[in-house]
């Protein structure tokens, strides 16, 4: 089984004066990464960890709902041939996540070697684009995928505040340069929400036909 930390749980609509009261909680393994939604019996808290196996989920070994909705990041696309405004991106549908092409692929931080598309692109932008198509505010799911992308920085035993100065450096970077090529099927959720109508404008302009 493998373990889940819990994002959000709220409880599910009554089915009945006599039934058991259920919740939906949402959690997340950060080591693939895997987003799922649970129907449970128990009012989980936030950060809670539980475990799941055959779709059942379980808390202190003990069976208490199933699972309603998995998502799985891997052998998802990531797709690197593309300018990427805040340097990671998603398609509307979810299906491929963008890096810009000219963010190093691999970082070297303190001679410790992080795979960019695996922190930023499967961690970070993946885990975003599910809180966001699951309703959630954009900051709150860029917060969450920080989380994401933290865990797996800090799992290869690189320090995370190492890690975030190499990213930075870059980051500067590909920000400040002029987009030439866009995805036509990126999601512009993240410059809505950032109010950043100067990127919008510059994505509208490069979008590929």
């Amino acid at each position: 089984m493998e373990d889940y930390e819990v994002i959000e749980t709220h409880k599910a609509p009554a089915q009945g004066t006599t039934a058991t009261p259920q919740f939906i909680s949402r959690a997340i393994n950060f080591k693939v990464p895997t987003y799922v939604v649970m129907s449970v019996s128990a009012e989980l808290k936030t950060n809670e960890i539980v475990q799941i196996g055959e779709k059942r989920v379980y808390l202190a070994g003990r069976d208490i709902g199933d699972i309603k909705e998995m998502k799985s990041g891997a052998g998802i696309k990531i797709d690197a041939s593309y300018n990427i405004k805040y340097t990671g991106g998603y398609s509307r549908d979810g299906s491929t996540i963008y890096i810009d092409s000219n963010f190093p692929k691999v970082l070297d931080v303190l001679g410790k070697k992080v795979d960019a598309l695996e922190s930023i692109g499967r961690h970070h932008e993946l885990t975003e684009k599910w809180f966001v198509d699951s309703a959630y505010d954009y900051p709150y799911a860029h917060e969450i995928a920080n989380r994401s992308e933290r865990a797996y920085v800090e799992s290869l035993g690189v320090s995370w505040d190492d890690y975030s100065k190499e990213v930075n450096k870059h980051l500067t970077l590909v920000s400040s340069a002029k987009l030439v090529r866009s995805p036509k099927d990126l999601d512009t959720t993240p410059y809505i929400s950032s109010g950043d109508t100067a990127t919008l404008k510059e994505i509208r302009e490069s979008m590929e036909p």
